[in-house]
């Protein structure tokens, strides 16, 4: 029997067929579904951060800057699916098969990748880290950094810190392949005194830059 339980705006779906839709800029955050069909979806700038979605098939999908942090995607189905800049980062990947997906700049972090299914790991368009990157930044952006974490809503998104309330450093190094360093402390500055709006993903962030510079 299918349910459909709204939790906090997200959703929680079992043994449910939604394809074809779009999920673009959802927060599905702590979302919880099984057995659900999504496939031919749009699931663009998604944050995932602990969501499960196990045993979900996302055919034929685009995840395009999207955000998978501490996912469970256990026996999830991912053929054919287009992911571009996106980021696993402490994912269940335990049986999810990723047979014909393409990827281009996509990151896995912390995540067990020999779990999951038809994932070619000499793909050069996936990189793959076991521990946390070493990154050497200068102390203007590492001010920059602090200072642009203290406005409310990069705080709420959890974008450049850890669960710890340290730098997310593969965030900055993210952002260091978008931006120039003196471009990202200007950049930063300017979204640390005027963004006052609710966003979920980094890809917000570079797009805000971006857009006011």
């Amino acid at each position: 029997m299918a349910t459909n339980r709204s939790v906090k705006g997200n959703f929680n779906y079992n043994n449910i067929e939604k394809t074809g839709k779009n999920f673009m800029y959802k927060n599905l955050e702590r979302s919880n579904c099984y057995n659900s069909d999504f496939s031919d979806s749009n699931f663009n700038y998604v944050n995932f951060r602990g969501a499960h979605f196990k045993s979900c098939v996302f055919l034929e999908c685009t995840f395009k800057c999207a955000e998978f942090i501490g996912t469970n995607l256990k026996d999830s189905d991912f053929q054919n699916t287009v992911f571009e800049n996106t980021l696993f980062d402490s994912t269940n990947l335990d049986g999810a098969d990723f047979k014909d997906a393409e990827f281009k700049n996509t990151i896995f972090l912390l995540t067990d990748v020999h779990k999951a299914k038809n994932l070619s790991l000499k793909n050069p368009e996936i990189r793959i880290f076991d521990e946390i990157p070493e990154l050497e930044i200068s102390d203007d952006l590492r001010f920059a950094i602090l200072k642009v974490m203290k406005n409310k809503y990069v705080k709420a998104a959890r974008v450049l810190d850890t669960k710890n309330g340290d730098i997310n450093i593969i965030n900055v190094m993210i952002l260091l392949e978008n931006f120039d360093e003196e471009t990202l402390i200007k950049g930063l500055n300017l979204v640390s005194d005027d963004l006052n709006c609710d966003f979920h993903t980094l890809s917000y962030i570079i797009k805000y830059i971006k857009n006011n510079m």
